[in-house]
Parts: structure tokens; sequence; C-alpha cells
């Protein structure tokens, strides 16, 4: 236990944040059936799939995705499959991404993300939801990383975030969403949105579910749905990102100071052991910092690589990180 303490000045303590990748590949291999459906989890509710990269009886197994279809009351019909489930779904989800109007309603989908001019071209009235795994996603998506490959027939349509990493919109309760696009140029409507923060993606009935029979009626049970998507489905990439915070310890040892240990056994009736005589410079290496608390309580504990000599002519400055 420490006996010498010296504080730290503001100018001895700096913060900095750091952002770490991951690229993150969903290949269709895994998602359409690779364990002849033994990774794909269907519930007694049958309001979502979930998709695990093993089959999600094994211990080893990881939840990576949930796979769900909704739709909003202009498109609802008592005789579709699942119907009440199907506008809950959606209400839901624009309850969380979108958010409520000026009246207290719940939002709709829209394309561009402006929700001040809207117009039913704009409004996205049926949708697929993606729910990524935390595990996944870690702290958000990456703006700019996310892109998406699906079967049209024998056509590939790639969707993307495309200039993402500068043109997002913030007006989502759940933080910064990214508008997907077809076209590598973002040119023409937005097929749906990415929500960064929450790890969702939306994507609009038609720019997944090619049969127009299927869009919108409800003839399909959600989980069908759920089986429709996966079956055309050929590759999905994004980055994650893990936001790294540190606060760095600037710990000075001027010349005057911390030239004698600590330890008990440094001294041996009042002598210095480690002189030879009494003309000798003291000596002691340094080899542990302990972040002490205002009320002089052990709160974190720093050990050097190997020790250090310091002596009454020389000034060490050490540099302590600690990440959260």
């Amino acid at each position: 236990m420490s006996t010498v303490f010296k504080n730290l000045t503001n100018s001895d303590v700096a913060q900095t944040k750091t952002l770490l990748h991951e690229a993150i590949p969903l290949t269709g291999t895994i998602v359409s059936g690779t364990y002849s459906d033994l990774n794909i989890k269907n519930y007694a509710h049958g309001m979502f799939q979930s998709v695990y990269d093993y089959p999600y009886l094994s211990a080893s197994s990881n939840h990576i995705f949930d796979l769900t279809y909704g739709y909003n009351t202009s498109i609802s019909e008592p005789t579709h499959v699942q119907n009440t489930k199907k506008v809950n779904i959606y209400n839901q989800m624009a309850q969380v991404l979108a958010g409520y109007d000026s009246n207290n309603v719940v939002r709709s989908f829209d394309k561009d993300g402006n929700y001040v001019t809207t117009g039913s071209d704009q409004t996205m009235n049926a949708c697929v939801f993606i729910t990524y795994a935390r595990l996944l996603t870690k702290d958000e998506i990456k703006k700019g990383s996310y892109t998406f490959e699906i079967l049209s027939g024998s056509t590939v349509i790639t969707i993307g975030d495309y200039g993402a990493a500068t043109n997002y919109r913030v007006n989502s309760p759940s933080g910064e969403f990214g508008l997907l696009y077809t076209a590598s140029d973002g040119g023409g409507d937005p097929v749906g949105h990415i929500y960064y923060q929450a790890g969702i993606a939306v994507l609009t009935s038609s720019a997944v579910l090619f049969d127009s029979f299927l869009q919108f009626t409800g003839t399909l049970s959600i989980s069908g749905t759920a089986d429709n998507v996966r079956s055309k489905w050929l590759d999905n990439n994004f980055n994650n990102t893990t936001e790294l915070n540190s606060t760095i310890y600037f710990c000075r040892l001027n010349p005057n100071e911390y030239n004698y240990s600590s330890n008990p056994t440094y001294l041996t009736e009042s002598k210095v052991q480690v002189k030879n005589i009494s003309s000798d410079q003291p000596i002691s290496y340094i080899t542990t910092i302990g972040l002490y608390s205002a009320d002089n309580e052990l709160l974190a504990v720093a050990k050097l690589s190997e020790p250090i000599k310091k002596t009454d002519s020389n000034s060490i400055t050490l540099r302590v990180r600690m990440d959260y």
C-alpha cells in the first residue's frame, strides 16, 4: 500500500474515443438453410422468425437476427393471414423507429425519411424487418457499410446505404438512420432504411418480395414471408462499431520524487539496503502505478512490463490508459 501520494492536475488527464470496426458477412449459405433449417427457429405465436449461425438447439449456436413482416392499416384486410399480427408488428416498429406526429399518431415509414412532406407514393405501407443481434452490431452499424444482395428470378438485386457516411437522417427516436437504395449512386426512390444504433433494417416489401401477389395481399403467414425472403437471400455485409472510451493519466515523476521504495524491506535499521556506501545515490525501480480516490482509496492498478530504474538524475512520465 502506498504511503506517498501525488495529485493529478487537469493537464495530466486526457479523454479519448476510439471507434473499432469489425466486418460481418451473413451469406445466403447460412441464412437460406445450410443446416436444413435447423438453425431457423419458429415460434408458436408466429410473429417472427429467429436465425442462428448453427442449429439453435446446439450450445455453440449464436442468434444472429430476427426476421418479420408487417403492414399498416391502409392495406389491412380481415381476410389476410395473421392480419392483426402484421398490423401490430408494423405499428410497433414504426412507433420505435419513426415515432409520432404532431397529433400523437404513430407515423408510417416514409421512403426518404422526411416526415414534413409526405404522400401516398412515399409511404412504405408493407415492410420486411431484419433485427440484427447485438452480438453482431455492437454499439452501432458503421454508416455506408451496409449491403444486401437478394435474388429476383435470375437477377441479383443489390441494396445498400450508399453515401450514408456523410448523408444520413437524425429524426428517428432510435437514433441515426440511412436510406437504402438499389443503385450505387443512390438514384431513384429509396427502398428502405437502416437504423444504425438500433441495428434494424426496414425494407419495402416490393424490394424483397418480387411477386406482386405476395407483397400486399397477406396471402402468406409471417413465417412464410420470412421463408420467402431467406430463400432469395444471397449476401449481407456490414461493419459494426465498438466505441472504446479511454481516460489517459500522465503520471510524472520528477527528479526529486520516488527515488526511495515504499517496500518496507528497502530500509533496515534506517539504512538503505541498495547503498553500498553512504555517499551512493539512492536507487529505486518503478514497477506499479496505483490510481487513488480523493480519500486515498485504491481504485485501479497498472503494472509495468518491466521495472524502470529511477534516480534523482532522471525524470519519467508514465502513461496509464483506462478503457471502458
